[in-house]
């Protein structure tokens, strides 16, 4: 397709770098579909779950891929396998449950029935119907059901997470995450067996980019959260860098809680309020972990689809699945190790109230990105400001700046050739 049928002629990024992103980006349907094609269905790699939701054989987790809805199955061999949920034959998008247990996957509406790796197995009526002595009917002479499976994809696991592509020929996960970004990654999942916690789902209104800039975004926390500049838990002042991959598509926010309480950082800053006080303590009650090597927070996000949350003693991920232009569900997805003690999951799970749909930290993002989608749907010709920190990308020692935004357009652009 020619690229003018999807990016209209007078939608020009006229601006030399990243640090202004024209609100287009986040309102045409154009761009979002190329968005899917490029960022979601080519050339990447995507969150599907953990090891821990499905342990047993024939467990299964329906989610998606952009838009396309995909299966994480644990099959017979006791492998990972992610299949596409589309049937051969009609095209059904056949399986309903969100979590379950099967022994093969069969549509409803004619009956094909398919094994946990996605091999057809079975057609109903394939030879036809016996009639007066004679086959009728069916399918034809020549019909493979090994000609027949589901579209499998590509599965790389690390550290109990399943990442998926339905791109054959992408480099490793390994090389997709970078040797930055995996020192990252290891850091939360270092070989520990994962335990599921439990789920939150939000529908924002807003594009999907939007939750990625979120979280490569340091200058909001400290002055839009009550919560974070109050309690010390995520400051303007706390000790701090910002990094990314080669690419600059991938990032890491890492903080190191400082104090509480009224100081030069909190003037003037409205959402701090010096007199709240908590009703439980507990929801405080931090415990420094080996494994954290120093930073009490590391907000890591991995292009396009998911963030992997470490906020004190609460650890998660963060699915973001587009659906349209301007609205993205957003499931969250809380775990622990397996080798927590009681007083520790308890400690999750007390902390995991700060985020989620209704989270005293988390609830205020959703609100933001729905009202950033409204201005940018009033006023699609307008651009937004990425100038904190200069006009430059790279690595800081602080986070009063926009530059993993700014890393993150410079890479859009990039790959949507525009």
């Amino acid at each position: 397709m020619d690229k003018d049928q999807i990016i209209p002629t007078h939608q020009v990024w006229d601006q030399l770098d990243t640090s202004r992103i024209p609100f287009w980006a986040y309102t045409d349907p154009g761009i979002y579909k190329r968005e899917l094609e490029k960022l979601f269905y080519t050339n990447h790699w995507c969150y599907v779950g953990l090891e821990a939701e499905i342990p047993e054989i024939g467990d299964f987790k329906r989610t998606v891929i952009g838009e396309r809805s995909v299966i994480m199955v644990r099959s017979s061999n006791d492998e990972i396998q992610v299949i596409e949920n589309v049937c051969a034959h009609r095209g059904m998008q056949f399986c309903r449950k969100n979590h379950g247990n099967t022994d093969n996957f069969t549509c409803p509406y004619h009956q094909w029935y398919y094994d946990l790796e996605g091999n057809l197995l079975g057609v109903p009526f394939k030879r036809g119907v016996k009639q007066d002595g004679e086959w009728k009917g069916g399918m034809s002479k020549n019909f493979d059901t090994a000609e027949h499976s589901l579209t499998k994809l590509r599965v790389a696991r690390r550290g109990g997470v399943v990442f998926a592509t339905f791109d054959q020929g992408m480099e490793s996960f390994e090389d997709y995450i970078g040797s930055d970004m995996l020192h990252y990654f290891d850091r939360m999942f270092n070989g520990r067996k994962l335990t599921l916690l439990g789920y939150n789902k939000q529908r924002i209104p807003g594009n999907w980019k939007l939750m990625m800039e979120n979280i490569k975004d340091p200058y909001h926390p400290g002055l839009l959260h009550t919560w974070f500049v109050t309690f010390g838990l995520w400051r303007a002042d706390n000790r701090s860098e910002l990094k990314m991959d080669q690419h600059y598509r991938h990032a890491a926010m890492i903080s190191t809680r400082g104090s509480a309480g009224k100081d030069k950082q909190t003037t003037n800053v409205s959402s701090f309020k010096e007199h709240m006080e908590l009703n439980d303590p507990r929801f405080l009650d931090v415990e420094v972990e080996p494994w954290w090597n120093g930073p009490t927070a590391v907000m890591m996000t991995l292009f396009p689809s998911v963030i992997l949350q470490q906020q004190v003693n609460s650890v998660s991920t963060r699915h973001i699945q587009p659906n349209g232009h301007g609205s993205f569900d957003f499931v969250w997805t809380h775990f622990g190790y397996e080798d927590d003690t009681p007083e520790m999951t308890q400690r999750r799970l007390r902390q995991a109230n700060l985020f989620g749909p209704a989270g005293f930290v988390s609830a205020d993002d959703g609100e933001v990105i729905e009202f950033s989608q409204q201005g940018f749907e009033q006023k699609p010709f307008h651009r937004a400001l990425a100038e904190l920190g200069g006009h430059e990308i790279g690595n800081t020692d602080h986070m009063v700046s926009e530059t993993l935004i700014r890393g993150m357009y410079d890479y859009w652009r990039k790959m949507m050739e525009i």
